[in-house]
């Protein structure tokens, strides 16, 4: 047996579906997409995820069960989990609870290389996104509202309830910035970030 794969999102979520009960890739992507998870997986290539149970099979976490025949569809090969599998998936649900993880998401990176945009361009920028969140904050309202009223219990909502608490706290924080910026209280000129990027202390007021 090969070492157990690393732990990912799409990986877990695979593991915690088979444990569910057996299915083949398109199975699991359409479950994915039925329970909402696509809101936290990513499963808009189904290419990633034939490579996630690739080596989720290699490392002996799940095995195939059988190959469905239907002269309607192509062969599809079930998987169904092993005990190793079983096993891990709690292991890593456990840690992913637990223990936060350094990330990289693409937005604190582009906030802090701004040296290129002038403060104009930032607050067209974050306007941009301001409308953005405030479109997913109202979709995710929605779709809390929708599964409240199917009575479904709250543990099956905590995803969406997380991700709409962190919207509403980038919603905020946004909005602040652009008040700052429209008012002028958060400005910088070329030369101060030059000199901050050549590690000299900037002009006051810079």
């Amino acid at each position: 047996m090969s070492a157990p794969p690393r732990s990912s999102p799409l990986a877990l979520t695979v593991l915690c579906l088979l444990h569910y009960k057996p299915l083949h890739p398109y199975g699991v992507q359409r479950l994915i997409k039925q329970w909402g998870k696509d809101q936290v997986v990513n499963v808009s290539q189904r290419a990633g995820l034939y490579r996630t149970i690739e080596r989720l099979l290699a490392a002996e976490l799940i095995t195939v069960r059988e190959t469905e025949r239907d002269h309607q569809y192509p062969e599809r090969t079930v998987y169904e989990l092993t005990d190793a599998g079983r096993a891990t998936a709690r292991e890593w649900l456990d840690t992913m609870l637990a223990a936060p993880k350094q990330e990289f998401p693409e937005f604190p990176a582009a906030l802090s290389l701004l040296l290129l945009f002038t403060p104009r361009e930032m607050l067209a920028a974050l306007e941009r996104r301001d409308a953005a969140l405030t479109d997913t904050l109202a979709g995710l309202d929605a779709s809390l509202a929708a599964e409240s009223a199917r009575g479904l219990p709250r543990i099956s909502l905590l995803e969406t309830e997380y991700l709409r608490a962190v919207t509403a706290a980038e919603v905020q924080w946004v909005r602040s910035v652009v008040d700052d910026l429209r008012a002028g209280r958060l400005s910088w000129s070329p030369e101060a970030l030059d000199a901050l990027a050549d590690g000299q202390e900037p002009a006051a007021g810079g």
